[in-house]
């Protein structure tokens, strides 16, 4: 059993000792509300007023266990003494710094121990002899598990993040915030899971320089994460150093420092699913209110879930900003459907009054040229077809007085517009449009092409329409793409106004005159068997936007949408972007920012990566971007990346599955496995049934995500897919903590040493390991 899975076993345990005890107290509150309903024998007006208090303050404290139970332990902190000693009501030391002793010397090497382990959940939880099993989140001493940073740990030596789904355990993932400590726990040393073995094994080596290389990635990052809150924080930085951590523990420090402010929530944007599980388990959601929401961009609008991709073409047709104009037309014109009436016939004044297609288009433009969303121009297209009707009937010239004209039309408004006729037409004629109704309207070439009018090329719309016609009225078959085309539209239609459903009156209501006299407890209950649909957040008061670089012109529309008022951390590194027109998202960003003041940041130095895979991966990058600056690779394993090549195209299945079975057999951890996007689907048949630490991703899935063992196949289709493809590839490249391994595919020509053309790029003169570290310490190589 490796680490991982020894301490996933043990928070395990401690999680199954909090279930029973939380069993435990439900128990106990099911038992006060049983006999506080007891209590309504007793008829005197003191014992149901006893009753209704108890049976509130019981019923909150049962909803309130039965909401926290599921997902329930989240974080855990382990902690050297406390300078006095002191512990506070929930059994914890309240000294945020150590005691003067808690750090001694032995041989050389700095060792203290761990005098205090705190679990970290949604309740506090005591045990029967009052000993704390859960630190409640929002006490005193849960902060350090928010404001700890490696520059100010406090007492704080691992900060331990849990992911777990239901009562199991998923996974750990730690933050070693004392990385030059050699901690002991129980007399064994403490284990270190994750980004902080790395962290544990730069901060133990031998040297200075490499403590002064574990000192400056900890000042970087600590930069960020306590940067001032206002407008806009920028981040960049290569692969592997620590982005994406960094703007998460940015995001707890900032709603602990200032929970006020940010109750509005938070809003954590990535760019995959994939990369959603690996953030849900580095930050968990912190409120009881859901103050934290981490969406994917394919599931950022509510009721819409990607579970389809666009090739890179579409996918190139649809994030363009062109597109918003293209929604605006189609918004309009989809009015204008086949088999819409054409003609309106209605009896006023005792004779039939018409309306043909020209007078009925003159309506429909004339309605239209208001700017409020289509759906709410509704009631203005009624009453100009009202008036249009009025013309037609020659009523003003009936009338000369103002006031019987006035009264006229109010009479004629009232019997024309009641009419089951006119009703029928104006439902017919101008209905209440859904964004997944104009998508489908899109999907008919004609009518797209007649909208996209010198707008999109002939090509680029049979490639969107032919893209289209696989979404289902009920929103299957939606890409991440088509999520940003349904906000749009979804602010370009609008939702009508919808009626107050009426109360169903009540026949006692009307012998009697009163209204049913309830206790708040009764209504307490009543709200809890019909509880009321939450409305869905449309605007943060921060927003965390993962791999920005990567966000098209549409994407950034839509998250612009959702961060009117609010703070903004950018994280992202153009090396890695994938859209190929970073000059028009660029603009988009810009507007979705609306102008704020930006503060940058940038992080230089390369823990995931050993050296010898960044040499590989840094020469990609020179020829993707020319004159770019890579991350410092700070450390070296002694494994050189592998290089095999597939004999013949049938002989790649058995080639992918060979080598994934041998990095499976080297390391103990996760192994990922990346091929060009068309393969995907065909990969995860190949490598069907092997060991669950395999993960088989495309080429685009693999932004942020990162492994023991990664495989990268075939390289040069990854870097044909589009015109970013290069840059896609230095991403595959940067995933491997330890080892990586590259199989050729058809169209790499590997050269004698099975390195494929695309790769044989050789570092510049004196990049290597020990130049960089030498660099980390007195700057840039």
């Amino acid at each position: 059993m490796d680490v991982r899975d020894r301490e996933i076993r043990d928070e395990q345990r401690h999680l199954d000792t909090v279930y029973r005890r939380l069993a435990e107290k439900i128990h106990e509150a099911e038992y006060l509300m049983a006999d506080a309903a007891r209590r309504v024998q007793v008829g005197t007006p003191g014992a149901l007023a006893e009753r209704d208090a108890q049976v509130f303050s019981a019923g909150r404290h049962l909803a309130r266990l039965n909401n926290e139970f599921e997902d329930f332990l989240f974080g855990r902190i382990d902690l050297l003494a406390g300078k006095d000693g002191t512990r506070g009501p929930d059994g914890a030391q309240t000294s945020v710094e150590p005691a003067d002793d808690a750090v001694r010397e032995e041989g050389g090497v700095r060792v203290a121990d761990i005098a205090e382990t705190l679990h970290i959940g949604r309740l506090g939880v005591l045990d029967a002899d009052y000993v704390p099993l859960v630190i409640d989140w929002r006490a005193p001493a849960a902060a350090p598990f928010y404001r700890a940073t490696p520059v100010a740990p406090g007492r704080v030596v691992r900060r331990r993040v849990i992911r777990s789904r239901g009562r199991q355990v998923l996974g750990v993932e730690d933050d070693l915030l004392r990385p030059e400590l050699r901690a002991l726990h129980g007399g064994e040393e403490l284990p270190v899971v994750g980004d902080g073995a790395l962290m544990a094994a730069l901060g133990r080596a031998r040297g200075h320089r490499m403590s002064d290389i574990v000192a400056s990635i900890q000042a970087e990052q600590d930069e960020v994460i306590r940067a001032p809150a206002g407008s806009v924080t920028e981040v960049t930085g290569g692969p592997g150093t620590g982005k994406t951590a960094v703007a998460l523990h940015r995001a707890a420090y900032l709603l602990y420092r200032d929970r006020r402010r940010y109750a509005g929530g938070i809003l954590v944007v990535s760019p995959t699913p994939l990369l959603v599980s690996y953030t849900e388990g580095v930050l968990p959601a912190l409120g009881e209110e859901g103050q934290v929401a981490i969406r994917a961009l394919g599931s950022l609008v509510e009721g819409a879930e990607a579970d389809s991709y666009d090739d890179q073409a579409t996918a190139r047709v649809k994030g363009s900003a062109v597109m918003a104009r293209v929604l605006h037309r189609a918004a309009r014109g989809v009015l204008d459907a086949p088999g819409a009436p054409e003609r309106l016939r209605v009896v006023a004044f005792g004779r039939r009054v018409e309306l043909d297609a020209e007078a009925l288009g003159r309506v429909r433009r004339q309605a239209l040229s208001g700017t409020a969303p289509v759906n709410l121009l509704r009631p203005r297209a009624r009453r100009l077809l009202l008036d249009a009707l009025w013309d037609a009937a020659g009523a003003a010239t009936r009338y000369e007085a103002q006031a019987l004209a006035a009264e006229a039309r109010e009479a004629f408004n009232e019997d024309i517009g009641t009419e089951e006729v006119f009703q029928d037409f104006l439902d017919a004629w101008w209905p209440e449009i859904t964004p997944l109704g104009v998508l489908a309207a899109m999907a008919d070439e004609q009518r797209l092409g007649r909208w996209a009018r010198r707008l999109l090329r002939p090509r680029e719309v049979r490639q969107l329409a032919r893209a289209l016609r696989r979404v289902t009225p009920e929103g299957a078959g939606l890409s991440a793409h088509d999520v940003a085309l349904l906000d749009e539209l979804r602010v370009l239609l609008g939702a009508p106004a919808r009626p107050a459903r009426p109360r169903e009156a009540d026949p006692l209501d009307q012998l009697t005159g009163l209204a049913e006299v309830t206790t708040y407890a009764d209504r307490t209950a009543a709200r809890r068997e019909a509880p009321e649909r939450e409305e869905e957040r449309t605007d943060y008061a921060h927003i965390i936007v993962d791999e920005a670089q990567d966000l098209t012109p549409m994407q950034w529309r839509m998250v612009g949408r959702r961060g009117r008022q609010a703070t903004w951390t950018v994280v992202g590194d153009p090396a890695q972007s994938s859209w190929p027109a970073p000059e028009e998202a660029a603009e988009e960003k810009a507007a979705a920012l609306r102008g704020r003041t930006r503060r940058t940041f940038e992080l230089t130095v390369n823990y995931r990566n050993p050296a010898e895979i960044a040499r590989v991966a840094d020469g990609v990058l020179r020829r993707a971007m020319p004159g770019a600056q890579p991350p410092r690779a700070v450390r070296e394993t002694g494994v050189a990346p592998r290089f095999t090549a597939a004999a013949t195209a049938d002989a790649l299945p058995g080639a992918v599955g060979e080598e994934a079975d041998r990095l499976l057999a080297e390391v103990p951890g996760t192994v990922g496995v990346v091929v060009p996007m068309r393969r995907r689907a065909a990969a995860a048949q190949w490598l069907a049934g092997r060991d669950g630490r395999l993960v088989v991703l495309g080429s685009l899935e693999a932004k942020g995500l990162e492994y023991d063992a990664t495989l990268v196949v075939a390289p040069a289709e990854i870097a044909e897919e589009s015109p970013a493809g290069l840059r896609v590839l230095y991403v595959a490249l940067t995933r491997a903590t330890q080892r990586l391994s590259v199989l050729s595919g058809p169209t790499d020509r590997p050269g004698q040493d099975g390195v494929p053309e695309l790769l044989a790029v050789r570092p510049a003169a004196g990049a290597t390991a020990e130049a960089a570290a030498g660099a980390a310490a007195g700057g840039r190589p």
